[in-house]
């Protein structure tokens, strides 16, 4: 049987992620230190106990759900559990390639926060939205983006 890790994007944050993960693992609390030490900022406060429009701010969500991430992979590693593949939805990315050693963990941390800044400054805050279509009967589509746009 093989083993696949698949690493969430944007829009799964909220305050108090991770928390639980690094009281009771130390190798989870490395994360979040290595995360803060590289960043130069305490986003471990920030995952933990918010404020929440802070951590929704694109620039602080995606290092955030990084370290997360890495914090989660590094539990399972060290409890025997280990991929045998790794993927990731958008953000998500990022994390495979460093769980897969192709990017590594500050270099990431560093360039999702970049990443994450440039979009926020691509569209001001209130500006625009993301939307999921879930069971849209064919043909619909166009008639709802001519409506939208």
């Amino acid at each position: 049987m093989k083993t696949a890790f698949l690493f969430p994007g944007q829009g799964s944050q909220f305050p108090g992620m991770g928390k639980s993960l690094a009281e009771r693992f130390p190798v989870a609390k490395q994360a979040f230190a290595e995360a803060d030490d590289a960043l130069g900022f305490a986003l471990t406060e920030l995952c933990f106990e918010g404020p929440e429009a802070d951590l929704k701010l694109t620039e602080n969500t995606q290092p955030a759900l990084l370290a997360v991430s890495m914090a989660a992979f590094r539990v399972l590693l060290e409890q025997g559990f280990k991929p045998d593949y790794v993927a990731g939805h958008s953000l998500g990315e990022y994390s495979a390639l460093v769980s897969a050693g192709g990017l590594r963990f500050d270099d990431a941390l560093k360039l999702v926060r970049k990443r994450g800044r440039y979009m926020q400054e691509a569209v001001p805050a209130g500006v625009g939205a993301m939307a999921a279509l879930l069971k849209l009967p064919e043909g619909k589509l166009e008639s709802i983006l001519a409506e939208a746009a």
